[in-house]
């Protein structure tokens, strides 16, 4: 009785919160009609993606009451409301979360007035299911019926506010636009890098390489001491071009990566990071599958940012990193215990590294409270 007893309250209050908004929807939808019919056009204009915001604020709200209720998060999928004031009416009229959030208030503004009937339920129940189980001692009725209608209620309101397949379609071609202007940015960022390492490194010792070799030409037949050591200077310009060449390829694709694989070449990076890096992996070492190259450098190359902004600007000796191999993909987390307060905006290179990730549609999470610590957690998707 007990444990019907404190369901029955937490289905009654789903219940009273469900009808309460049922009113406020009544009113909402009321005073929505009589401003539409009474403002001009241009105040209407200017309203419309205003209310849309309101409707998906009051959508919210719904959700929340029902996932608290069954435990089940309901997804959402709109599309944001900017840019002028043609575009945010465009978008307010053509989004397909806002079709199904107006389906969902005219569905509640029916349905859920019906919920105010079974309030009565509450007192009665106290008393019928109270006589059923002591004197009876027989098996509580009434109390159940208000956790089922409950149930019920939850189950209607998750049906139509989960999102409709075109709403999820606009939402990722949405993403999709983003993740590829993301892409296209740090392509052209990686582009503008080789292009000044080659112009300000290579290219610069290659010219002088030339200038070398074609001084010593001259003065092969009249000082050829003065065009062997012009041969020498060559030489040593030759090596020093050869080790820059190595470096843009390492920047591109770390060779290292095809010899090792991603756990050896990340012992690697953390050997040589300048800090005290324990790494730890999970089904990435040299006798399981492989991630993909693309994958495998992302991830390279995440660490490599991770441990050198906590070199620079943590304070902290030592860091954490962690490769995982999950069934969606590869998992990395870099931790480390210095100052924290890293911000995207502060140069510390993490919009370039979110880029590098949302290319392979994966995610980045940063965490980095004043004090620390600094966890940055990425993940990146791939098929095994």
């Amino acid at each position: 009785m007990r444990e019907s007893l404190r369901q029955a309250w937490r289905a009654t209050v789903h219940l009273v919160m469900a009808a309460a908004m049922a009113f406020g929807t009544i009113l909402f939808i009321t005073v929505l009609l009589i401003t539409a019919a009474v403002t001009l056009a241009v105040v209407g204009a200017w309203l419309l993606p205003e209310t849309v915001l309101l409707i998906r604020r009051i959508a919210g709200s719904k959700r929340t009451i029902v996932t608290a209720w069954t435990g089940k998060p309901i997804p959402e999928a709109y599309q944001p409301i900017t840019g002028t004031l043609r575009e945010r009416l465009r978008i307010s009229v053509t989004d397909p979360g806002t079709l199904t959030d107006l389906r969902w208030m005219a569905a509640h503004y029916v349905y859920g007035c019906l919920l105010v009937l079974a309030l009565p339920l509450w007192p009665v129940g106290l008393v019928v299911d109270g006589v059923r189980s002591g004197p009876l001692r027989r098996e509580p009725v009434v109390l159940p019926l208000i956790v089922r209608l409950a149930d019920l209620e939850a189950r209607w309101s998750t049906a139509l506010l989960r999102p409709s397949p075109k709403a999820r379609l606009a939402e990722r071609v949405e993403e999709l636009t983003q993740t590829r202007a993301g892409a296209i940015a740090a392509h052209e960022a990686e582009l503008r890098r080789i292009e000044r390492d080659l112009h300000d490194g290579t290219q610069a010792r290659l010219v002088s390489l030339s200038m070398r070799i074609g001084l010593a030409k001259r003065a092969y037949d009249q000082d050829p001491e003065a065009a062997r050591r012009l041969l020498e200077d060559a030489q040593e310009q030759t090596e020093h071009a050869l080790t820059e060449l190595r470096l843009v390829v390492r920047g591109i694709h770390p060779p290292i990566l095809t010899d090792r694989g991603l756990a050896g070449a990340v012992r690697a990076l953390a050997a040589s990071s300048g800090l005290e890096v324990t790494v730890e992996v999970e089904g990435l070492d040299h006798d399981d599958p492989r991630a993909p190259a693309a994958v495998e450098a992302a991830a390279y190359f995440v660490v490599a940012e991770a441990l050198t902004n906590a070199a620079k600007h943590s304070g902290s000796p030592r860091a954490d990193v962690h490769l995982a191999r999950v069934p969606t993909g590869v998992r990395v987390a870099v931790r480390d215990e210095g100052r924290g307060g890293a911000e995207e905006t502060g140069g510390t290179g993490l919009v370039g590294m979110r880029r590098r990730v949302a290319a392979l549609d994966g995610t980045v999470t940063v965490t980095s409270p004043v004090g620390g610590p600094t966890v940055i957690e990425v993940e990146l998707p791939c098929v095994w």
